[in-house]
């Protein structure tokens, strides 16, 4: 605008030709606003994560969203949030286990133990017992803190192996209980360890037909009912039938019991000392000599809320 032009335009309020709109900093940048298709996809992430059985590596549209999640912070913490909306946790994404997640108390994808054990029987005790086996599959597959620590650990384990490693544990409760002068047959309902192992021992280990085969209500029944369980929900892989059926943990599981193993019933089965690091046949581990340990009286199950 020449001099003149500007003295007319100041003069007679001539308004300003309209300015370009001010570049940003070099270096900013404003966060793209979340779509729809965005929100779809974070879903659809949180929904391969659901199915524990379905590997990243073996589909496509899976391992791009692991990806896209892995590398594009503000889609990551959509997925997450969609995740925490529907009760879940998510215990990790990698390619290993895939979004690996495990449901809150109030989620409606929660499995509770209680839920788990009515289905598999109406007998109070065989559900107690359901809930031990739980917790013995868990202790046999990781006996060490460092096992869960490492990513490239893989336990494995035998249905006779979990129910030898029970019954070597009840036989070291009942020593102590018997050098401690305590009740040794606590009521079937009775919560804690103590109240568990008089139950598990008087038990049938396959039961009582002609050709040995397992019963449902049998302790190697009950514990194969646990690892079918954990091998349908994506925890255990079966690699085949010796020991009664063998297994081997998966990274999810590893994941699962990392979140669990504070547990007082955890400490409590591996601080018997009667579970080995092996390769999951029954082979046990005698108990340390003075050793004294105090049990917790109300130490909860695993998958309990």
């Amino acid at each position: 605008m020449s001099e003149t032009h500007a003295e007319y335009a100041d003069a007679w309020g001539e308004p300003e030709p309209p300015q370009p709109p001010a570049a940003s900093p070099i270096g900013a940048a404003t966060a793209p606003a979340v779509t729809p298709a965005d929100a779809s996809d974070a879903a659809r992430l949180v929904s391969f994560g659901l199915q524990p059985k379905l590997l990243p590596a073996r589909d496509a549209e899976y391992g791009e969203l692991l990806r896209r999640y892995r590398e594009n912070p503000a889609f990551a913490r959509l997925a997450d949030a969609v995740a925490t909306g529907l009760g879940l946790v998510v215990l990790e994404v990698s390619p290993r286990a895939g979004m690996a997640v495990t449901a809150g108390e109030d989620s409606v994808f929660a499995v509770r133990m209680g839920d788990y054990a009515r289905r598999a029987s109406t007998d109070s005790a065989d559900r107690f017992l359901h809930g031990l086996a739980h917790l013995a599959v868990a202790a046999m597959a990781f006996p060490r803190p460092e096992d869960l620590a490492d990513d490239a650990y893989i336990g494995r384990l035998t249905v006779n192996g979990v129910d030898a490693f029970v019954r070597q544990a009840c036989l070291r409760l009942e020593q102590r209980a018997e050098e401690q002068g305590e009740n040794t047959d606590p009521a079937s309902d009775a919560p804690g360890l103590e109240a568990a192992w008089r139950i598990y021992a008087r038990r049938s280990a396959t039961g009582a037909t002609k050709d040995a085969r397992r019963l449902a209500g049998s302790t190697t029944g009950i514990v194969g009912k646990a690892a079918a369980f954990l091998t349908d929900s994506g925890f255990l892989q079966r690699t085949g039938d010796e020991g009664g059926g063998s297994y081997r943990t998966t990274a999810r599981y590893q994941l699962q019991v990392r979140d669990m193993a504070g547990s007082a019933a955890m400490a409590e089965l591996l601080e018997l000392g009667v579970v080995p690091v092996s390769d999951g046949s029954a082979t046990l581990l005698p108990p340390p000599e003075g050793d004294d340990l105090e049990l917790a009286a109300d130490a909860a199950l695993p998958f309990h809320p």
